[in-house]
């Protein structure tokens, strides 16, 4: 077994971990009354909630929630999906055998165990073995919280003492005291020396979060007295270093640990556990996101929101705006430029450039890790700021059309994927297990990603953010009805019952009863901000009366009185089929029905590239309410709401055909300037081109052109050329000095995997035209059977239309593909359109000159192609 080795002279940091162990246990706060705490690992927790004040017995500084969250055990979930899936993740919380969990942990400090290990993520020799159990703390925890069964808090019990041995046995083991993990305490030393082991923060996170809920939910208090000697742990890790020698700790993803020790300061009010999640603001994410600024692309999405998450319970206990602005500038940032139909976010699990959402599609769109830390965001967001409903309308949409469907329901144990993949085609498949197909489910022990671990938490939590009420002293009790889910709400405080009876989103109405109490209190009912484009609007009724107020999408109606049984509260939310274009493509868009999205069904038809579908086929199916279809590539197409869409290939995004426009060259730069750096495109549609990387002007045989040095010289053309355009000739006339493989001629697109290119030759030889959007398996080629030649003009032309492709030189076809994927339509307004490099940086540029480039919006004929050259 690898362990530290314990120095025979005690150095500084053992000195330090000695005195942080010894403070940690001195003063313990009385766990609160689980049926009485609305905290968890996706709640925001208030001083005032937490119960803590500082040592002194001072009030801290900070900015409290408007809104509290009522306990999870004051809301019962009634019959619907959200119970459905809940029933079937709590069947596994039963059924988990916690000695599996705890091997590695036991192996780990020298405890005999005789468990067989688990798979996945959780092998022996994964570096992020041991975060399953934190999330399956919290999930325990939760549905205890949530159905007052004590057979979950029995396991939670179980589950944190066989930690708290191993916790026991971490200095015999030659770790430092408080120290709790799956993996050596060796990997922190590499961490620390500038290495990048597999996020060992981020499996510490997990663990000291489901301590926390553990305790919070379930009164557990051996789980408190744990997570402070490993809060005491972290603290006397950190100190020591240097604030540049923590930043640096902090390139490898590490949670929310900023989050769950400063909530922890929430509880205590011991100003250590905040100057410790202080020491875990990433400056690098943190400093841009401040001053307003979007510089997510290319950074890992999950690594990033978890930072952000943790913000807000900072800026709740310090009252420092910076917080807040990292928070929501973050939130809308990715919300509105770097989501997806669905409301998730990442391609590949990383951000790209703001609104590129059709150019960055494939299976592994939309981690569902990303969408869990998002809502939690949002909602400790709403909080602070119940004005903004936009927080809860996301909230919804993501929580229908990702989360909701993210679970296998024919799956006993509420299995989940991992990815929400949107490429045409994509399926949700029960094939799970390390090294399976992205949209995989999980399964019972060989599998554990950190989906597998977020799905218990998400599928416990469905009952903590439908009703919120309002937490100002002295102000006359208000609730905010933010979820449209069938449930029951136990409002103690106030004493009365609401129930809330629907079908929505099958149906267009919400019907909520008091049950029992009278009192006077304010309700305020979210209109969604999806009603907006409905053909009528929604209207609300009490007791069958209508408000006359009118009711604006987007914001919450108020309905003032005295409350009696027998009072009802009736919301009626009319929709009508939506057509949501792309940022990036306007002629592709997603179809939602009210805060459904829907996905055509395709069985097991494999889909090549995105189908184009005609929207005036569109037809409501009779007497299914949410159910639609439509004619796609010829055939007819089945739309249902995608979150019910399971083991088939679906799509999402549909291409438009647009209408025809006059015929024209929609761009030209004949690149006659001479001087300076920029050329004019002289159609007046786009604006000027700029050369860049050293290119130069020069003439030749009379004509200017623009000279390209094969290092780094290029022309970058605007953005936009080809959106819009269902078929295209490019063309343009160039000179070769020099061949290189994948040199470009011209290079539109957005990036390596999306994109409309002319290489001057290949490694094969042949100059080549290809097509691809990101998601295809492969490229469309257009091959010559030569490269281009070298050292003189030649004028190269390609045309795209009816799915074929012809390669013109000097006006004469030299390669043809009639069976092309396919076409210009799906690349949209393309970011990053190049004369003379490449998308893909790795690719030498061209080594010679440019000059007349063309953008038609038509496949010119042989003879027209002919003509164009001879001229």
């Amino acid at each position: 077994m690898p362990a530290q080795r314990v120095l025979a002279t005690p150095s500084r940091r053992q000195i330090v971990f000695a005195a942080s162990a010894a403070a940690a246990v001195t003063a313990l706060p009385s766990p609160m009354d689980p049926s009485a705490h609305a905290a968890s690992s996706g709640t925001s927790t208030t001083a005032s909630t937490a119960g803590a004040a500082d040592r002194d017995g001072g009030k801290r500084p900070g900015a409290e929630p408007l809104l509290s969250a009522f306990p999870l055990s004051q809301v019962r979930l009634l019959d619907s999906p959200f119970l459905a899936n809940m029933r079937r993740t709590c069947a596994y919380l039963r059924f988990v055998d916690i000695d599996r969990l705890l091997h590695t942990f036991r192996v780990n400090v020298g405890l005999p165990s005789t468990a067989q290990p688990c798979g996945g993520w959780e092998a022996p020799d994964v570096q992020l073995r041991g975060h399953t159990t934190g999330h399956l703390l919290s999930a325990l925890a939760q549905a205890h919280a949530n159905t007052g069964d004590s057979a979950y808090a029995d396991k939670g019990r179980a589950l944190v003492s066989g930690l708290a041995r191993c916790q026991q046995a971490a200095t015999s083991a030659g770790f430092h005291r408080g120290y709790l993990s799956a993996f050596p305490e060796s990997v922190f030393d590499q961490l620390e020396a500038g290495g990048k082991p597999w996020a060992p923060y981020y499996t510490l996170h997990k663990i000291m979060a489901g301590l926390l809920d553990q305790y919070q939910l379930s009164g557990n208090r051996e789980a408190f007295e744990v997570l402070l000697e490993k809060a005491a742990w972290v603290d006397a890790r950190t100190a020591p270093l240097s604030h540049e020698q923590m930043q640096t700790v902090l390139k490898v993803e590490f949670g929310g640990m900023n989050d769950v020790l400063t909530r922890l300061y929430q509880v205590t009010g011991d100003p250590t556990h905040l100057r410790t999640a202080q020491r875990f603001d990433h400056e690098d994410l943190y400093t841009p996101l401040a001053a307003g600024r979007d510089e997510l692309a290319g950074r890992h999405a999950n690594t990033e929101i978890a930072k952000v998450v943790g913000a807000v319970p900072s800026y709740e206990t310090t009252g420092d705006s910076r917080y807040w602005n990292v928070a929501d500038t973050f939130w809308t940032t990715v919300v509105h430029h770097h989501s997806y139909a669905i409301g998730g976010n990442s391609n590949q699990e990383l951000f790209g450039p703001p609104d590129e959402i059709v150019s960055r599609l494939s299976e592994v769109t939309c981690e569902n890790c990303n969408s869990y830390n998002m809502l939690k965001l949002g909602r400790q967001l709403f909080l602070h700021r119940p004005n903004r409903a936009e927080y809860m309308d996301h909230y919804e949409w993501t929580l229908y059309n990702q989360m909701l469907g993210e679970q296998d329901p024919d799956s006993e144990h509420g299995f989940v994927t991992y990815y929400t993949g949107l490429w045409a085609g994509s399926q949700r498949e029960p094939k799970g297990g390390l090294g399976a197909a992205p949209g995989s489910y999980s399964s019972d022990y060989d599998n554990f990603s950190c989906d597998h671990g977020t799905g218990l938490e998400t599928h416990t939590k469905f009952a903590d953010s439908i009703y919120f009420h309002s937490s100002a002293p002295h102000a006359r009790p208000t609730v905010y009805v933010n979820l449209f889910i069938p449930s029951e709400l136990d409002w103690s405080a106030v004493g009365v019952t609401l129930r809330q009876e629907t079908e929505y989103p099958t149906a267009d109405r919400t019907r909520l009863t008091v049950t029992d109490g009278t009192a006077r209190f304010t309700m305020k009912m979210r209109i969604p901000s999806w009603a907006a484009g409905t053909d009528r609007p929604p209207t609300l009724k009490v007791n069958g009366r209508r408000i006359a107020a009118p009711l604006r999408p987007g914001s919450y109606a108020t309905v003032e009185r005295r409350w009696r049984p027998g009072d009802v509260v009736e919301l009626v939310l009319p929709r009508t089929p939506v057509w949501r274009p792309a940022p990036d493509n306007p002629q592709v868009s997603s179809l939602s029905y009210g805060p459904l999205v829907l996905a055509g069904e395709y069985g097991d038809t494999a889909l090549a590239t995105l189908p184009t579908i005609r929207p005036d086929s569109l037809r409501a199916a009779a007497g299914r309410p949410t159910e639609f279809t439509a004619e796609a590539d010829g055939r007819t197409v089945t739309l249902r709401p995608f979150h019910e869409v399971q083991h088939e290939r679906y799509n999402v995004y549909w291409a438009h055909t647009p209408r025809p426009g006059r015929e024209r060259d929609i761009a030209r730069y004949p690149l006659r300037e001479g001087s300076g750096t920029t050329a004019a495109d002289t159609t007046g549609t786009f604006v000027a081109a700029t050369l860049a990387g050293g290119a130069t002007w020069t003439t030749d045989g009379g004509e200017t052109a623009v000279a390209f040095d094969g290092t780094s010289g290029h022309l970058a053309l605007p953005p936009g050329l080809l959106s819009g355009l269902d078929e295209l000739t490019v063309s343009v006339r160039v000179r070769v000095d020099s061949l290189a493989a994948s040199a470009r001629v011209f290079d539109l697109g957005y990036h390596k995997d999306t994109y409309l290119f002319l290489a001057a030759t290949t490694g094969a030889g042949r100059a080549r035209a290809a097509l691809k959007i990101a998601g295809m398996e492969t490229e469309d080629v257009v091959d010559a059977t030569g490269p281009l030649p070298v050292g003189r003009w030649t004028h190269v032309a390609l045309t795209l239309g009816g799915r074929t492709g012809v390669l013109y030189l000097d006006g004469t076809e030299v390669g043809r593909n009639p069976a092309m994927v396919s076409g210009p339509l799906l690349l949209g307004a393309t970011s990053r359109n190049y004369l003379g490099r490449s998308q893909n940086t790795t690719h030498p540029y061209l080594h010679g000159a440019v000059r007349d480039f063309r953008l038609h919006n038509r496949a010119l004929s042989a003879a027209e192609m002919a003509r164009l050259a001879a001229g």
